[in-house]
């Protein structure tokens, strides 16, 4: 079984350096116009009906919070048990549940939503030899995408909140195109939480030390985070916030 496992990691390893070195060839290579207006087309076409998919299943989900996090996250771990109970928490004070659709953080948050009875929205990504969907998302509002920027534009445009658990690069990648996009105006100033202070803590002081240091962000943008490091604490920031405003989820 190693032996069979330690294979498929080689072919797996060949078959990502062959596919990285034909990308970066092809970057280089002369096209003549036809095809650049062939392969152009299908891209448009390709990401308009992504569009089209995503805007007419989540256009009606009502109120919901989007939970980012890491796929790798095992089901043991603490952080999966917590983005779990804050989901379940997030559902039972009225709000719908969107992921990433895949393992890790993304299925605890659908797990967390099932289990409640709430709605449950899975935002796929197709990766190659990774990402599935996992088994808690309502089957209705499953929604698989090539491109990682539509499907970050349904993960902003359809949630009145944020929920940032421990992740890699893709969490970092979604968790600042959030504040980006409120920091700008081009979205509402909703609630963003990052969940697990210790976790957290060196970038959120590299970013006070050094990026507000050097003036290339202003002290009020670092209002627009929340640190905490338990469920209730998440989901009582999203409800305090919409308690300002006398608002609250009408599912």
């Amino acid at each position: 079984m190693d032996n069979r496992k330690n294979k498929l990691a080689e072919n797996q390893s060949y078959f990502h350096k062959v596919e990285e070195e034909y990308k970066i060839r092809q970057a280089f290579k002369d096209r003549d116009w036809n095809e650049i207006k062939s392969s152009n087309s299908w891209v448009i076409f390709k990401v308009m009906s992504e569009f089209v998919e995503g805007f007419e299943k989540l256009a009606k989900i009502g109120p919901c919070v989007s939970i980012f996090g890491s796929a790798r996250t095992k089901e043991t771990h603490p952080y999966y048990k917590m983005a779990e109970e804050i989901a379940g928490k997030l559902v039972r004070h009225g709000y719908g549940v969107i992921t990433g659709g895949g393992p890790g953080i993304m299925e605890a948050g659908n797990k967390g939503a099932r289990n409640e009875n709430g709605k449950s929205v899975g935002l796929n990504i197709i990766l190659p030899f990774e990402q599935n969907h996992n088994i808690y998302i309502d089957p209705d509002k499953l929604i698989t995408f090539d491109y990682f920027f539509v499907r970050k534009v349904m993960f902003v445009k359809y949630a009145q909140g944020f929920v940032v658990m421990p992740g890699g690069f893709g969490t970092l990648d979604e968790l600042f195109e959030a504040i980006t996009l409120i920091q700008t105006k081009k979205i509402g100033r909703f609630p963003i939480v990052l969940v697990g202070k210790k976790y957290w803590a060196g970038l959120f002081d590299w970013i006070r030390n050094v990026m507000l240091t050097e003036k290339n962000i202003s002290a009020h943008d670092l209002d627009l985070i929340n640190l905490v490091d338990d469920a209730t604490e998440a989901v009582k920031v999203i409800d305090d916030f919409y308690s300002k405003y006398l608002l609250s989820p009408n599912f």
